[in-house]
């Protein structure tokens, strides 16, 4: 499968994540909710990784993939805290159109520090979704 059906599939995975999520968090402290979460995805990761007879390569990572990956993580943990509360608090049919301002900021923050080459067509995609997303939060 290339990049593009991946891309796709993690689109239809989040949109359930944000459904089950809401339901999830109905009647409990977002905080224990994401800790919950969490725990399932550690624990689904590693069988998947142990599965694939990946966890062995483990022993090659390099120090600034150790750095990246901790730092990505600790942004994915404050990320889906702050998801949850807002599901908790708020529609999920208007917490998701802003969590998906994400998107927006990784064509910013990938020019930024990627040095990738952003074409107009993107900055246009960009801009839409930006649109629609405020569009759909004061709908």
């Amino acid at each position: 499968m290339n990049w593009v059906l991946w891309s796709l599939l993690s689109a239809i995975f989040a949109a359930a994540t944000a459904i089950l999520a809401k339901i999830g968090v109905a009647h409990i402290d977002s905080n224990l909710a994401t800790a919950i979460r969490t725990t399932v995805v550690v624990v689904f990761a590693w069988t998947i990784a142990i599965a694939l007879g990946k966890h062995g390569e483990i022993r090659q990572v390099d120090n600034q993939a150790w750095l990246f990956l901790t730092l990505s993580g600790l942004a994915t943990g404050l990320s889906w805290l702050c998801y949850f509360r807002a599901l908790q608090l708020g529609p999920a049919s208007r917490v998701a159109p802003i969590d998906k301002l994400s998107v927006v900021l990784v064509i910013i923050f990938a020019a930024i520090f990627l040095k990738e080459k952003i074409s107009p067509l993107a900055i246009a995609g960009g801009f839409m979704i930006a649109a629609g997303a405020v569009a759909m939060v004061f709908a």
